[in-house]
């Protein structure tokens, strides 16, 4: 698999239910992953996908989720289309050719319109040279030229695929950690309503993004440049992640998706949680999120002031059970509403980001390593004791060894192994990856 830099571009896919919109998507990505079924409206679950095309890579959603009988079916598609169009880089705009254009299509043909995003707009089951007619009826839409695609038999798919890329932003060659001279990437994440936005208006010294005691207020992502500590921060503001993304309905599926983007474009993730509440399964599972993307991380527990004794207590007991995987990360404690110890953040950053990109020689990893095998060898198993022969560091940001072994060690002591690095070498703040190589072994 070709290593991806930077963030790819999204393509969202809009239509009416039953124009053919899965099967067009199974189609782009060259499978069949998304869900197909002759009912309007069978797509609710995971809807976003990998695809590359003539060797670029770029995200396609698929908008189906919305349940026709809601409210007003144009309605209801319409308020859908503004969501995905407010999220992607480009629009894929499905209709069904034998159909023509409907009310329902109007209403997006306006969205998409005021947007000012790029469409393609393509005229699905054109599957003869009949329905290609009909297909060219559709420039009325004024979106320019109709592609006329048939989802089920790939008929016209190579020019649509071609349109789409010509539509879509060339992804930026920006490697992670290596933005010269640039300012340090950091994304705000948690729940809604946990403060993400008062603290960044807070760091900002003004009212930049909205704030209102109504959760998930902030959709959109939003860059701010900010000056801290004499130096310039980009800070990516993200909506809250809201429940497992498999039940979130369109809107909120969008929110959590930008969410993972903005961690994916950060060099740091700050999670806020709320220290008046109890840490919840939404927020370890965002911890999870940022740990899986390697990315360094800062814990900020907001709303200090209305954390009493008692409350005190018992947040100490969660913190021992619900962030055992992250107690190298740095944790402060704020209220962003007043700014109370807001200037806390900076060092918690700073030293968060050289966690992330400290490197360990070869020579020192191995002097290391020598003695922490002799010190504590593994446990033999079933007659055999896998050893550490040799180990390097591959890369930074996260920290990535490979170790390479006699044969494979458990898990305990891949973790016993990471505890004693960080014991040595500080990585305050980052997860690291540890990788093994066994040893093959010889056929005869």
């Amino acid at each position: 698999m070709s290593e991806v830099l930077g963030p790819v571009p999204v393509l969202a896919v809009v239509g009416r239910p039953n124009v053919g919109k899965s099967t067009l998507v199974n189609r782009i990505i060259g499978r069949r992953e998304a869900v197909v079924e002759d009912i309007p409206g069978v797509t609710r679950d995971r809807v976003s996908y990998d695809a590359t095309w003539a060797g670029r890579a770029f995200t396609v959603v698929d908008t189906g989720g919305w349940d026709p009988d809601a409210r007003g079916l144009a309605q209801a598609i319409a308020a859908q289309a503004e969501v995905a169009v407010s999220l992607a880089d480009a629009v894929l705009f499905v209709v069904d050719a034998t159909v023509g254009i409907t009310d329902a299509d109007e209403a997006v043909v306006r969205i998409l319109r005021k947007s000012g995003r790029p469409v393609v707009l393509a005229a699905n089951k054109v599957d003869d040279a009949r329905t290609e007619a009909e297909a060219h009826g559709l420039w009325n839409l004024g979106l320019g030229e109709p592609f006329p695609v048939s989802a089920l038999h790939g008929r016209g798919s190579g020019e649509m695929l071609d349109a789409i890329l010509a539509a879509l932003p060339e992804p930026p060659p920006e490697t992670i950690g290596e933005e010269v001279g640039g300012p340090r990437r950091i994304a705000i994440v948690g729940k809604p309503n946990v403060g993400k936005s008062s603290l960044l208006n807070k760091l900002a010294g003004e009212d930049r993004v909205v704030v209102d005691n109504v959760a998930g207020t902030t959709v959109d992502p939003v860059d701010e440049l900010v000056e801290l500590g004499g130096r310039q921060w980009r800070f990516i503001d993200t909506a809250g992640i809201r429940k497992r993304v498999k039940e979130a309905s369109g809107h909120e599926y969008y929110a959590s998706l930008r969410t993972s983007t903005a961690i994916d474009r950060a060099e740091l993730a700050v999670l806020v949680l709320d220290g008046s509440q109890s840490i919840s399964e939404q927020d370890v599972r965002i911890l999870q999120t940022v740990r899986e993307a390697g990315r360094a991380l800062v814990i900020a527990f907001n709303k200090w002031d209305l954390v009493d004794e008692e409350r005190r207590y018992y947040l100490d007991r969660e913190i021992e059970r619900e962030l055992v995987q992250v107690q190298w990360a740095p944790r402060i404690n704020i209220t962003a509403r007043t700014g109370w110890h807001v200037d806390r953040i900076v060092p918690a950053l700073d030293k968060a980001l050289e966690g992330w990109e400290t490197r360990i020689g070869t020579g020192a990893l191995n002097t290391f390593l020598g003695r922490l095998v002799a010190e504590h060898p593994h446990p033999v198993r079933s007659g055999k004791q896998p050893k550490i022969l040799f180990g390097t560091q591959a890369t930074t940001a996260p920290p990535t060894f490979i170790l390479f072994t006699s044969g494979k060690l458990d898990a305990s002591y891949e973790r016993y192994v990471e505890r004693r690095l960080r014991e040595e070498f500080g990585f305050v703040g980052t997860p690291i990856v540890l990788q093994q190589r066994p040893r093959e072994k010889r056929k005869r």
